[in-house]
């Protein structure tokens, strides 16, 4: 991994994570070596409650929701973050889309 490099996380519901994961890895994030699209995922259970004003993609205002999720894990250059937060979102079925950002040290 060369250059200065930032470690992506999103939480996503299990029936678009191919998507967002596509979409993070086809404007260059997840490249280590001669290897596109590495990431790692885990499976979990996102909760939240719809407040009034929000237009959840599911669930309804004022009750608690649960949905099926994977928190997926990529890698990317700094001066591709723009383009891989644009590409998340644009994947993402949720109003609100949950994107942490952590610089990251590269061990060779």
């Amino acid at each position: 991994m060369e250059g200065n490099l930032r470690y992506i996380i999103t939480f996503v519901p299990e029936t678009h994570a191919v998507a967002v994961r596509l979409a993070m890895g086809n404007v260059g994030a997840g490249k280590i070596g001669n290897y596109t699209h590495c990431s790692f995922s885990v499976k979990g259970t996102g909760r939240f409650i719809p407040q009034t004003g929000a237009h959840p993609a599911l669930g309804k205002v004022g009750e608690i929701e649960e949905v099926p999720e994977e928190r997926i894990e990529m890698v990317c250059r700094a001066e591709l973050l723009n383009e891989v937060i644009t590409a998340i979102k644009k994947a993402h079925p949720y109003e609100e889309v949950p994107i942490f950002i952590f610089p990251l040290e590269n061990v060779e």
